[in-house]
């Protein structure tokens, strides 16, 4: 119960300053983790996977967002290149309404490879134009860098050379490998957060801890939606028709 009163004050706190004079106009790249740790079953059972988890999340958060934001998909992780580290897949740039195209894309996912944070990063920014125009960046990831990029100094670049750019990475059920020659910017976030925190640090984001299924959703509502504080609230537009039929929808 503290966790999540914990992380619902971290919302409450940041969503005026960060997210509430940008309302919507901003496009949006989601950056999926679909690295091999995200189907790894944990020592308890009865727990399921966090891919399983991860898909839950997006079905509760998604139908709140895409109606009002243009949100883009890429992933990393499965993929035909025998080197993993170069599987960065553009799924769709920012587009309108994009919860079932996501979904259909998360689904059909099958997680394995490494995690390259930092390249799929810069991907995303690219694909925003970053240089050019406003946007946002989301990244979901349970773990560290292990490709060698580096996301504290890329962090500090897209900083200095972004027009208006943020990233806000979700931890989800993070794991953190202390040890790891690889990540020699550890030092830098400090015990039990993954090195991607200097992405959200450096580019005036936020890092949230998320370790449940309804952590994750509010995470994802807190970084891609739009809360519009003072204003009057609007209602939600209903999913549409497709969106409710499609599978990864029924309970």
């Amino acid at each position: 119960m503290f966790r999540i009163l914990t992380l619902a004050a971290a919302f409450a706190t940041a969503l005026p300053s960060t997210l509430t004079a940008a309302g919507c106009a901003r496009d949006a790249m989601l950056v999926f983790d679909g690295s091999a740790s995200m189907d790894e079953l944990s020592f308890d059972i009865s727990r399921k996977t966090r891919i399983v988890d991860a898909r839950d999340a997006l079905r509760q958060a998604l139908p709140d967002i895409t109606p009002f934001r243009r949100v883009g998909l890429l992933t990393y992780g499965p993929g035909s290149n025998a080197d993993s580290c170069a599987n960065i897949d553009l799924r769709f740039g920012p587009r309108a309404d994009a919860a079932l195209d996501i979904l259909t894309e998360i689904d059909a996912m099958q997680p394995k490879g490494l995690t390259a944070l930092a390249a799929s990063v810069r991907a995303a920014a690219d694909a925003l134009d970053h240089r050019n125009r406003s946007g946002i960046v989301v990244l979901v990831t349970d773990g560290n860098e292990t490709c060698g990029g580096r996301p504290c100094a890329l962090g500090t670049a897209l900083a200095s050379e972004a027009k208006d750019l943020t990233v806000h990475v979700i931890g989800f059920q993070v794991v953190v490998d202390f040890f790891s020659w690889d990540n020699p910017e550890q030092v830098d976030v400090g015990a039990g957060n993954t090195v991607a925190k200097c992405l959200a640090d450096r580019t005036g984001g936020l890092y949230l801890s998320t370790e449940t299924v309804n952590e994750l959703a509010d995470a994802l509502r807190a970084t891609l939606g739009c809360a519009l504080i003072g204003l009057p609230v609007q209602p939600l537009a209903a999913p549409s028709p497709e969106l409710r039929s499609h599978p990864s929808l029924k309970s």
